[in-house]
C-alpha cells in the first residue's frame, strides 16, 4: 500500500530533479553481497590480494552500488512504482570504497502515458555520486507507475 505523500505518473514533469540522501558503503554490505550473489573475487573480499591492484584496498562490486541506487532511489521521489522495466544503459565510472557515502541525482527524461491512462512509463537520468561529488555510475532507467486514472477508477 502506498502512503498518501506517493507521487503518480501525473505529478512529475519532464526535467525534474531530485538528489537522495546519502547512504555510507560499509564492510558488512560488501560480505553480505558477495554471500547473495556469490561473487567472492578477491578484488571485493581480500585487502591482501586488493593491495596489489591499481586500487589498493577492496572494492565494492558494481552490481552492488546499483542495487544501493535502486534503494536510494525509491523514495527520491517517492513514486507510486509498479515495475522497473529496464536498463537502458548504464555506465560504472569509478570504484566505489568501503566508507563511501553514496546519494542518487534522478532526472525525468521522458513520461509516456500507457494503459488507458492508469499508467505510464517514465524514462529517468541517474547519476550515482560520491562523497566527493564524482560520478560512480550513472544511465538511464524505465520504471511503470500508477497514474491517477488508476486511482479514480478503484482498481
Amino acid at each position: 500500500m502506498y502512503a498518501f505523500y506517493h507521487l503518480y505518473f501525473d505529478d512529475v514533469e519532464v526535467g525534474q530533479e531530485w538528489e537522495s540522501p546519502g547512504r555510507t558503503v560499509t564492510e558488512a554490505d560488501i560480505v553480505h553481497f558477495a554471500g547473495l550473489s556469490g561473487d567472492f573475487n578477491p578484488i571485493h573480499m581480500d585487502h591482501h590480494f586488493a593491495q596489489t591492484t591499481p586500487f589498493r584496498r577492496p572494492i565494492a562490486h558494481g552490481l552492488l552500488t546499483l542495487s544501493l541506487t535502486s534503494g536510494l532511489s525509491v523514495n527520491c521521489p517517492p513514486m507510486r512504482t509498479l515495475a522497473l522495466v529496464a536498463i537502458k544503459d548504464w555506465q560504472f565510472r569509478e570504484p566505489v570504497f568501503i566508507g563511501d557515502t553514496l546519494r542518487v541525482r534522478s532526472k525525468v527524461l521522458v513520461k509516456e502515458l500507457r494503459g488507458r491512462g492508469k499508467r505510464g512509463l517514465i524514462t529517468w537520468q541517474r547519476q550515482v555520486l560520491n562523497q566527493n561529488n564524482k560520478i560512480v555510475q550513472e544511465g538511464i532507467t524505465v520504471t511503470l507507475v500508477e497514474a491517477r486514472a488508476a486511482a479514480s477508477s478503484g482498481e
